[in-house]
């Protein structure tokens, strides 16, 4: 006689955000290292140009606005925010953070360090906004409508208008961004700026580098 085939138990399908959120934790560190430690070659290997450093400026400074703007604003956990730059759109922080990176790899004049930048936000960032909309979808009901409404990224260029649905408390609070201890942000400007112009005056009197 044939013995039945036992039957397989079901597998949990594999939840692919939160193992790529896991990964994505443990090598945000050594990225960071990487990316300082390359930022250190091409700054040995080549002395930036002044005009280059004057042009990152146009995207250093409005990511840092834009990153100040939305830590003043957002209420997080708390409620879903839609007002101020989360009117243009849904990740004001991250739009930000990538301005300033773009601008410090433009004020290098650096393919190489443009291109570890851009895959770094892409495997960290991918997994957190991911993971950050499944929870926003699993809190605010309201979330499905301003994800219509408001690109992930991209900014549009008007803000979306608002429903009735919408909790529209988002004027700008100078507590809300020192709790969020966004000068943070506006510190680390500061020192890599001073790393272009003083750092690499310094390595190239002590180390024999082309000026």
């Amino acid at each position: 006689m044939i013995q039945p085939a036992h039957p397989q138990s079901a597998l949990p399908p594999t939840d692919w955000i939160a193992l790529w959120q896991r990964v994505a934790r443990r090598i945000r560190v050594p990225l960071g290292f990487a990316v300082a430690a390359l930022y250190l070659f091409e700054l040995a290997r080549r002395a930036p140009q002044p005009q280059a450093v004057a042009w990152s400026l146009a995207l250093v400074l409005p990511g840092l606005a834009l990153r100040a703007w939305a830590a003043g604003c957002v209420k997080k956990d708390r409620e879903l925010t839609v007002t101020g730059p989360y009117a243009h759109t849904r990740n004001p922080l991250y739009m930000g953070s990538m301005l300033m990176a773009a601008g410090f790899a433009l004020a290098l004049l650096s393919w190489p360090v443009a291109l570890v930048l851009a895959l770094g936000f892409a495997m960290i960032y991918v997994p957190v906004i991911a993971s950050e909309e499944r929870f926003l979808r699993a809190t605010f009901p309201a979330f499905n409508d301003y994800c219509r409404r408001v690109p992930r990224l991209i900014p549009r260029l008007t803000p979306a208008r608002q429903t009735g649905n919408e909790n529209r408390s988002g004027v700008f609070s100078l507590s809300l961004y020192i709790q969020h201890r966004e000068y943070n942000a506006g510190m680390g400007v500061a020192l890599l700026y001073l790393s272009l112009l003083i750092l690499r005056p310094l390595l190239a009197a002590h180390l024999n580098l082309p000026r």
